[in-house]
C-alpha cells in the first residue's frame, strides 16, 4: 500500500510540473509575439530551452551526488519558479532567451529526480504499466497546461503566476515523502558510433524529430498569432495537434510491432509531410481547416520518434539499449536547438508559413531514408521485436525515462549476469 501511495504522489508531482512546463512553453511564445520580439529571438527562446534541457540531463546528477535528491528537487523547483516569475519582470527578448535556458536546465533536474524515485519503488513486473501511465499523464498534464492558457489569457501577470503556483507545488509530493532516496541518477549513456551501426534510420528518425518537432512547438503558436488568433484559440489549436498525436502512439505502435517499423515511419513521414507541403499551398487563415491540418500534423508527427527508438532496439544487442536510447536523447536534443533557431529565419523571410518548410522537409527526408534502408536490411521478425512503448519526442525525455523504459530490463540482466559471471571467477580462483 505504501509503495502504491508514492507511485501515486510522484505521478502528482509529475503532472504538476508538466502542467506548468506547458503553460509556459505556450505563454512565451505567444506572449513574446505580442511584446514584438523578432522571429529570431522567438525561435533562440526554444533554442535555449533546448541548450539548457540537454546541459540540465548531463550535469544535475552531480548536484545530487553532492546534496542529494531531496535537496536538488526543491532547489531545481525553486529556481524554475524564480525563472518563470523573472519572465514577467524583465520582459526582454535576450533576457528570456537566458531564463528559458535556466529553465530548461530546471526542468530537466526536476523532471529526472520524480523520475528516479518512480523507479525505485517500481519493480520489473509493473514497470511497463508504470512507464505507460507515467508518459501518459505527462502528456495529458503538458496538454491541460497549454489549454489553461485559454482562461489565463496571455496579459498581465495570471498566466506566469499560476505557472510558477504550479512549479513549486510539484515540490511536496517529494519533499514529503518519508521514503529513502534513491539510487544516483542515471548519466547520459552516449555512444552515437553504436547507434548509428545499429540503425542509420533511428538516428537520422531522432535528428528529423529534433528538427520538426523543436520548430513546431516553439513558433507553431507564433503562427497561430500571425493568423489572428487570441489566446483561447492558439491554446486550443496546439491542444489539437498534442491530443491527436498522443492518442495516435496506440495504433502506431501497435501497427509497427505487427509489420516492417520502417513501413510506419514511412508512412507517418509521409503524412507529416504532405500536411506541411497541404500548409504551404493553402497557407489557412484561422478557420477550421487550420484546426484540422494541425491536428492531423499532431498524429502523425508526434509518434515517429517512439517507433525510431523501437526500432533501434529491434537491433540492438542485449544491454546496448540505454547507449542506444542515450544516443538518441542527444541527437533529438541537438535538432530541438537547431530547428528553432533556422525555422525563425525562414519564417523573418517568406513568412510565418515557411515554418512548415523546415517541418516538410525533414520529416521527407526521414520518409527517403527509411524507403532507402528497407532496400539494403531485412526486418527483424514480429516475433523478435521489443514491444513498442510510447514515449514524447519533444522536449520531455532525460536519461532517468530511459532507466524506467522497460525495455532498460534487459541491460540490468545483462548487468546482474556479469556481476555473477565475476563472483564465480573470482570463488573459482
Amino acid at each position: 500500500m505504501s509503495s502504491v501511495v508514492k507511485i501515486y504522489a510522484l505521478f502528482l508531482g509529475s503532472a504538476l510540473l508538466m502542467f506548468g512546463g506547458g503553460l509556459q512553453g505556450l505563454l512565451l511564445s505567444v506572449r513574446g509575439a505580442e511584446e514584438d520580439f523578432s522571429l529570431l529571438a522567438l525561435g533562440l527562446i526554444g533554442t535555449g530551452w533546448s541548450v539548457g534541457f540537454v546541459a540540465g540531463s548531463i550535469l544535475v546528477p552531480r548536484v545530487v551526488r553532492n546534496v542529494g535528491h531531496i535537496r536538488a528537487f526543491c532547489v531545481m523547483a525553486a529556481i524554475g519558479t524564480i525563472t518563470i516569475l523573472l519572465n514577467l519582470l524583465w520582459i526582454n527578448d535576450v533576457g528570456w532567451i537566458l531564463l528559458r535556458a535556466l529553465s530548461g536546465f530546471c526542468f530537466a533536474g526536476a523532471a529526472m529526480i520524480v523520475e528516479s524515485w518512480l523507479n525505485e519503488v517500481t519493480d520489473n513486473r509493473s514497470r511497463g504499466t508504470i512507464f505507460s501511465v507515467y508518459v501518459t499523464i505527462n502528456m495529458a498534464s503538458s496538454t491541460l497546461g497549454q489549454i489553461a492558457m485559454s482562461v489565463t489569457g496571455t496579459a498581465g501577470y495570471i498566466p506566469f503566476v499560476v505557472g510558477a503556483i504550479s512549479f513549486i507545488c510539484a515540490v511536496l509530493p517529494t519533499a514529503l515523502t518519508s521514503s529513502p532516496q534513491p539510487k544516483p541518477l542515471s548519466s547520459a549513456k552516449l555512444d552515437i558510433g553504436l547507434l548509428y551501426r545499429t540503425s542509420p534510420v533511428a538516428a537520422i528518425a531522432a535528428f528529423a524529430c529534433g528538427m520538426a518537432n523543436g520548430s513546431f512547438g516553439t513558433l507553431a503558436p507564433v503562427f497561430g498569432y500571425e493568423r489572428g488568433l487570441d489566446a483561447a484559440g492558439i491554446a486550443f489549436l496546439f491542444a489539437t495537434a498534442a491530443i491527436l498525436g498522443a492518442l495516435a502512439q496506440i495504433p502506431a505502435g501497435r501497427l509497427s510491432d505487427r509489420i516492417d517499423r520502417r513501413l510506419v515511419l514511412i508512412g507517418l513521414s509521409g503524412i507529416a509531410t504532405t500536411i506541411g507541403a497541404l500548409m504551404l499551398v493553402i497557407n489557412p487563415g484561422g478557420g477550421p481547416i487550420m484546426y484540422v491540418l494541425f491536428a492531423a500534423y499532431g498524429f502523425a508527427a508526434n509518434p515517429i520518434y517512439a517507433v525510431a527508438v523501437a526500432h533501434a532496439n529491434d537491433f540492438a544487442k542485449d544491454g546496448d539499449f540505454a547507449k542506444i536510447a542515450g544516443g538518441m536523447l542527444l541527437i533529438l536534443g541537438t535538432g530541438l536547438a537547431i530547428g528553432p533557431a533556422v525555422a525563425s529565419l525562414l519564417m523573418g523571410v517568406l513568412g510565418p508559413v515557411a515554418l512548415f518548410v523546415v517541418t516538410a522537409t525533414f520529416h521527407g527526408l526521414l520518409a527517403i531514408a527509411a524507403f532507402a534502408r528497407m532496400r539494403v536490411r531485412t526486418a527483424v521478425d514480429a516475433a523478435d521485436r521489443a514491444p513498442f512503448q510510447p514515449m514524447a519526442g519533444d522536449r520531455q525525455a532525460t536519461p532517468e525515462t530511459v532507466a524506467l523504459d522497460p525495455r532498460a530490463d534487459s541491460d540490468e540482466t545483462e548487468a546482474s549476469k556479469a556481476e555473477v559471471e565475476d563472483r564465480d571467477v573470482q570463488v573459482s580462483t
